[in-house]
């Protein structure tokens, strides 16, 4: 895990150099756009970096040869894994400033989101017009130029790496994850709106669509396959890490999801229930229609999605989508994905420490509790 913590660090570096070359372009234009560099800081500034170690560790898997992994990999032949795992984040970034405008999300990491950091901006600074507005309109060009920005600080990692055709794939498997990302974004909207002109039989693997495109790829998989073509894996090596990173994907969205309705806000950051507010037609919701009775079944669908429930509705539906079952049968889905992900490390053509280490954030980012 020490290796682990050096690569965060170095990460977190590799962003700040590159924000402060970026937002020097900002303060020539005008001292206006202060508030992007600030804000993207500060979304830049924390989180788990998930994504950056599943990078750096498909990366060390292919390369290592026996050796102190960490020590033989010095100065400049980190710079592209290092570039890859920061461009990840700055991604993510992006992703979660248009996720909290789609969500109608006013917290961020117990911190108000984008636009309504920006709501509040044009608030205090008594402008004219709408400040809702405001805030919507300028989260989006600050999530646009986060998601620009990723694109730069790749390509600057792929340019110093000498193997060209390892560069090229690695940009490919970028590239197909945004799509991906995209798509599955489309189709979470999708569901909540769509779901009552879908059979009730459909809605679970609908939901699973969702899971896979939206994050279970995009977390854990492509970050993994990014970092193992920058390192010039075989087709072997791609498929073992894709092996483990799909199934391990899913395990920790669905984990995403049981914390989004029953997780700790002192721990999470969000509101509790938040995804009931929101309407998510998650693989629980599509598992605790299917085992309600008819009233139930209901009253579940008129409750979710209603941005105004009480706490005592929040308790009243986390009771019975408990009582149910729905949460014993994801729980047991996460484990039988965990489980099936680190079976595909045994005897895997990929590096001994880098194998350990992958086992055990398997273990992570399954029992998290935010």
């Amino acid at each position: 895990m020490a290796h682990s913590s050096r690569l965060v660090d170095m990460v977190h570096e590799r962003i700040e150099d590159f924000l402060a070359e970026r937002t020097s372009i900002l303060r020539s234009i005008s001292a206006d756009l202060e508030p992007l560099d600030g804000f993207s800081r500060r979304f830049l500034s924390g989180g788990k970096r998930f994504r950056a170690l599943f990078c750096y560790w498909g990366w060390e898997a292919v390369r290592t040869r026996g050796f102190d992994p960490f020590e033989a990999a010095e100065g400049p032949d980190r710079f592209p894994v290092v570039s890859a795992a920061a461009a990840l984040e700055l991604f993510h970034a992006a992703a979660l400033v248009h996720d909290d405008l789609i969500d109608r999300s006013d917290t961020r990491r117990g911190l108000p989101s984008a636009h309504r950091l920006f709501e509040g901006l044009h608030a205090e600074s008594g402008w004219a017009g709408d400040a809702a507005d405001f805030g919507v309109d300028a989260a989006i060009l600050l999530g646009d130029l986060l998601l620009g920005w990723s694109d730069e600080i790749l390509d600057e990692g792929l340019d110093a790496l000498a193997d060209r055709a390892a560069a090229r794939a690695s940009r490919r498997e970028f590239m197909r994850m945004r799509t991906e990302v995209t798509a599955g974004q489309y189709l979470d909207i999708l569901e909540e709106r769509a779901w009552v002109v879908q059979p009730d039989d459909e809605q679970r693997l609908r939901a699973e669509r969702v899971i896979v495109y939206k994050s279970a790829k995009y977390s854990i998989e492509a970050p993994l396959v990014i970092g193992a073509s920058l390192a010039g894996a075989t087709e072997s090596q791609i498929r073992t890490l894709r092996d483990f990173g799909l199934p391990l994907g899913i395990a920790y969205q669905l984990r995403d999801d049981l914390l989004g309705v029953f997780g700790d806000p002192e721990v999470t950051g969000k509101p509790s229930g938040d995804d009931l507010r929101e309407g998510k037609r998650t693989v629980l919701v599509a598992i605790a229609r299917e085992r309600l009775a008819a009233g139930q079944r209901r009253l579940l669908d008129e409750l979710l999605g209603d941005a105004s429930l009480s706490a005592e509705q929040v308790r009243m539906l986390q009771r019975t989508i408990s009582e149910c079952g729905a949460v014993d049968e994801i729980e047991q889905i996460i484990a039988r994905n965990a489980a099936r992900a680190v079976a595909a490390l045994d005897d895997a053509p990929l590096g001994h420490e880098a194998r350990n280490e992958l086992a055990a954030m398997a273990k992570t980012v399954t029992r998290r509790t935010s």
